[in-house]
């Protein structure tokens, strides 16, 4: 053994037997400690071993086909589970696929490691129709796919897939080698791994859910990645990174939250691909020798670039950051520094402050190294103290009731292992200050109860499954706790332990996520859709109280029968939750009350629309000192009623929002993100980098401008403007199905209709024809020369989700009607070819579009084949799938400027119009944007994103009209004195100088 691998390996061990926790930071490949130093029984898992299967642990023996069969046991057996696989060099020779909830767990004194072979076939050249350009040594998919079909990737139904203390090393001769594809969603992660990419692609490629403990080397990145495939954040805690080529993460849309990373020896750590954003959060970080920019930064001046850096520790490195189109940079403060902070983005310093991109930045120099952040994961207790439950006679069958067992074995012992089964129980589990509960996968390893347990029944207070000590030093890791359906008084974990407690990868089962044995029905407290009298009947599911703190990490709460998924109150120890996902409940998601000293990062809330339309994403009251990072708050595609706000705040000091998110792929994305009751404050940009919320004084009414004036009220959602050539303007309700009119002579309002047909957008031609487009659903049983009604998505469809999850099948046509007699003058407008060698007054395009597949660029110039043709003969529709989804329509005139959003990236562009009605020419004209836009007769455009902005033709802000509420749609008056502006329950008349 070298000399200097010898040190470190001693090193490493002295520390190890010290401390009992391993030295990541700057140790070679392979010399991570493993996690489980010996074999853990469990009747269910199965075992990667010679006896089960014809292999040698040796690293001369391909072993692929018997590692993809044992994994594929692991599914045929149980649907879900835990491959082990003991210590041991292991040759693989092609891609293994692992399906979905099949954890693939090393163990023994070392960790186990596998190779890939040098020079493996398909390895060497990228195959240009693969989504990451690579061929790769794992890759997490939905399902295994059956002889003669694709391959299907994980997706944000691909939940509880793992690999974990397992090293992975890719040999000479793969230059397009990836060791791991991981596009999955909850409760799926990689831990305790180093993975060498030698002189292959990467360590991993699409990232999904969480990381901890994971050592990358090498390869031409550690990770390059795109969007995770639900769309939420990226947790990663503890990792390393050294030697990559180009960067040590390249990438677009992960909302990359990283806690304690360290990085040497590399030209950039974080490269975000042209063109598209990052909400990037990285604190208690190191950067060590390199040689380019540390941060290289897309999209400058967009709500959706949002970079914060806390406590990141900088030794040579010159460029802390540097941005792609300006060419600006931001050097560092010499050759050792700390970034005490850095935040680039839309800032809102207070909650009365105007929104401002900006630099925040604050660099220290200093004048030595400091050493790497202290983890506040604890280490567990030795493995070989762990008592396996079903030895001291619990059953884990799902009918037995195993309370007595699991009580006395919590009574005697401090370390638990609780082998995969269904552990129900009739009382409540209290634990010591000192237990520690080890599951290893949570759909697998379940306590539960089954409905009309009596202790958990009828009225009274919340009464807890699993309670913990007060102050106590507890861990309960990889185990679901299902409180079942019918059971009023239940709390499944009721948490009073101290700072140094632990839960990790915890499942609070009922809602969505179940699964069941192959044959098995649905168990207790699964989801049912029909099962509405029952949701919102129980208390909450984690209940953090008392002094309750420590670290929560890889958690799902989504009990649709349960108040909330988590609520926190009466404490200031200190909390730390990295990757909290709350969804689905009917009232609440996530409370916070009287709680101090809390970080909260990746917290992911989503609202469904069978259960979570009018549901309370977050609530924050009588709080301080805490701070959340990389916030997320989304409503589902199939929500169809708006909600107010997605975060209620009540007097709360020194609350830090960094990296907030809150969108929905349709127009019903929650009006605000935030209102402050006790100041009667509301917060309107949807996305930003930063809020300092501080309640401290009672404000009655926001102020207005004096030129604004509401003409009527009362509307659910009132968007899509338009005007005839009298001065009449109209707009709409979509959910209701009603058309109004603004008569300007007489100062009135009309409901003018309110057809069975749901209004998308509307506009009036040359001879003011009011025309609508609207969703047209063909009805079972209606024929058409004999055949039932069928329309085809346009191909365009095939750039935006909203193509999906139902959005197809229904036809977006087009109507007509005279405002003067609407009820019998409606006429449905025919298709025709577009026009040639023709010149048309107008072509009617959706004003926004939301192309969440970047294709905005390319689409918006696309040259459809047909549109719809108006009454005046010379007003077209061109027919595109984003008239589906857009809720108003931009007039495009031949010769002149049209202006159009990019709704997915918050961005207004220019393009020109042909005689025919052709767009083209697209040109970047403002970084702002959500659904409509307006020119006045002097070139200026308006543009409505949480208020009205005002740009001149050059695309400079010239100006901002504070409106009551959130715009939804403008329209000036034909003489160009009068904006009229939609909110959510309004009209307005803005008067223009």
């Amino acid at each position: 053994m070298k000399k200097p691998l010898l040190l470190a390996v001693l090193i490493l061990l002295t520390y190890t037997i010290c401390f009992g926790k391993p030295l990541t930071d700057g140790t070679p490949f392979g010399t991570g400690r493993s996690f489980y130093q010996q074999r853990l029984d469990d009747k269910d898992a199965v075992y990667f071993t010679p006896d089960k299967y014809s292999i040698k642990a040796d690293g001369k023996t391909d072993i692929s086909d018997a590692l993809q069969q044992a994994i594929k046991d692991v599914k045929d057996k149980n649907n879900f589970g835990v491959l082990f696989i003991p210590e041991g060099k292991y040759l693989i020779s092609k891609t293994i696929y692992v399906p979905r909830a099949v954890r693939l767990i090393g163990y023994g004194k070392t960790r186990p490691v596998i190779i890939l072979a040098k020079n493996s076939p398909g390895f060497q050249v990228a195959d240009s129709t693969d989504k990451g350009k690579a061929k790769y040594m794992f890759w997490f998919i939905n399902n295994l796919s059956k002889p003669g079909e694709g391959v299907y990737d994980a997706g944000a139904s691909t939940f509880y897939s793992a690999l974990s203390n397992i090293n992975l090393k890719i040999e000479d001769g793969n230059p397009v080698a990836v060791a791991l594809r991981t596009h999955y969603a909850q409760h799926s992660f990689i831990a305790h791994a180093d993975i060498d990419a030698g002189k292959g692609k990467a360590g991993m490629f699409d990232v999904g859910n969480e990381m901890e403990d994971v050592r990358f080397f090498n390869g031409d990145y550690g990770i390059y990645t795109t969007k995770p495939s639900p769309g939420w954040q990226f947790m990663m805690v503890d990792t390393y990174f050294e030697g990559q080529r180009k960067a040590a993460i390249r990438t677009q849309e992960a909302g990359l939250t990283i806690v304690r990373m360290s990085v040497k020896n590399v030209p950039t750590v974080i490269e975000i691909n042209p063109n598209y954003h990052e909400k990037l959060f990285m604190e208690d970080s190191r950067f060590d020798h390199v040689s380019g920019p540390a941060i290289v930064i897309s999209n400058e001046d967009n709500a959706f670039n949002q970079i914060s850096l806390r406590n990141v520790d900088c030794r040579d490195v010159k460029v802390l950051a540097s941005y792609r189109r300006s060419g600006t940079k931001t050097v560092g403060a010499g050759s050792v520094y700390k970034v005490k902070n850095f935040i680039y983005g839309l800032q809102i310093d207070n909650l009365t402050a105007d929104p401002v991109y900006k630099i925040t930045k604050d660099l220290q120099p200093l004048q030595v190294f400091p050493a790497p952040a202290k983890k506040d994961i604890p280490d567990f207790p030795a493995i070989n103290t762990w008592v396996n439950l079903q030895t001291l006679g619990a059953k884990g069958d799902g009918e037995t009731d195993d309370t007595k067992a699991i009580q006395d074995a919590i009574d005697k012992y401090p370390a638990i292992y609780v082998p995969q089964g269904m552990y129900r129980i009739t009382e409540t589990l209290k634990l010591k200050s000192n237990t520690v509960l080890i599951g290893l996968n949570p759909i697998a390893t379940q306590i539960l109860l089954k409905d009309n347990t009596p202790a958990f029944g009828g009225f009274g207070g919340p009464k807890p499954m699993v309670e913990t000590s007060k102050g106590g030093a507890n861990i309960i890791t990889g185990i679901g706790i299902s409180s079942g359906r019918i059971n009023p008084r239940a709390v499944a974990c009721k948490w009073m332990s101290g700072e140094n407690s632990y839960m990790n990868d915890v499942k609070f089962l009922g809602g969505h996520g179940g699964m069941n044995k192959p044959g098995e029905q649905a168990g207790p407290g699964l989801y049912k859709s029909n099962d509405s009298d029952m949701w919102d009947t129980q208390y909450w599911s984690l209940w953090i109280t008392d002094g309750g703190g420590g670290t929560f990490k890889n958690i799902w709460s989504a009990n649709t029968y349960a108040t909330a998924g988590a609520y926190v109150s009466n404490t200031s120890t200190p909390g730390r939750i990295y990757a909290l996902s709350v969804e689905h409940h009917v009232r609440n998601e996530v409370r916070f009350n009287k709680v101090s000293n809390w970080k909260v990062y990746a917290l992911q809330l989503e609202e469904e629309s069978r259960e979570s339309t009018e549901c309370q994403p977050l609530e924050l009251e009588n709080c301080s000192d805490m701070t959340f990072a990389n916030l997320y708050m989304f409503r589902v595609i199939r929500v169809i009623k708006p909600y107010p706000y997605s975060i209620r705040s009540w007097n709360n000091k020194n609350v830090e929002l960094l990296n907030v998110h809150n969108y929905s792929q349709i127009k019903y994305t929650t009006t605000d993100p935030l209102y402050d009751i006790g100041t009667n404050i509301t917060v309107r940009p949807w996305e930003f980098a930063r809020l300092l919320i501080n309640s401290s004084s009672a404000v009655s009414e926001q102020p207005v401008q004096g030129n604004i004036k509401k003409l009527a009220l009362g509307f659910e959602f009132a968007n899509s403007l338009c005007t005839d050539s009298k001065g009449n303007v109209y707009f709409s309700e979509a959910r209701m199905r009603r058309i109004y009119k603004w008569d300007a002579a007489a100062n009135t309002i009309n409901l003018l209709a309110d057809y069975p047909w749901e209004p998308l957008s509307l506009a009036c031609d040359k001879n003011d024809n009011l025309l609508v487009v609207f969703k047209y659903v063909p009805k079972p049983g209606y024929l058409v020369d004999g055949k039932p009604e069928e329309f085809k998505n346009p191909p365009d469809a095939a750039g935006t989700s909203f193509s999906g999850w139902g959005n197809s099948g229904f036809g977006s046509l087009v109507y007509s009607i005279n405002p003067d007699n609407p009820d019998e003058t409606i006429e449905l407008l025919k298709k025709e070819a577009m026009p040639t060698g023709k010149t048309v007054y107008q072509a009617l395009y959706p004003a926004h579009r939301w192309r969440d597949y970047h294709d905005f660029n390319t689409v918006s110039v696309n040259k459809p084949t047909e549109c719809f043709v108006a009454p005046d003969g010379v007003t077209i529709i061109p027919v595109v799938y984003d008239l589906a989804r857009s809720s108003a329509l931009v007039a495009a005139y031949p010769g002149k400027p049209v202006y159009t959003t990019d709704e997915y990236d918050k961005r207004t562009v220019q393009l020109a119009v042909s005689p025919e009605g052709y767009l083209g020419d697209l040109k970047y004209f403002a970084e702002r944007g959500e659904f409509d836009s307006a020119v006045d007769d002097k070139g200026n455009v308006y543009i409505a994103d949480g208020q009205v902005y005002k740009y001149n033709n050059n695309g400079k802000q010239i100006g901002v009209i504070k409106v009551p509420e959130r715009p939804t749609s403008l329209v000036f008056s034909r003489d160009g004195k009068t904006l009229y502006v939609t909110g959510h329950n309004a009209l307005y008349a803005v008067a223009i100088n």
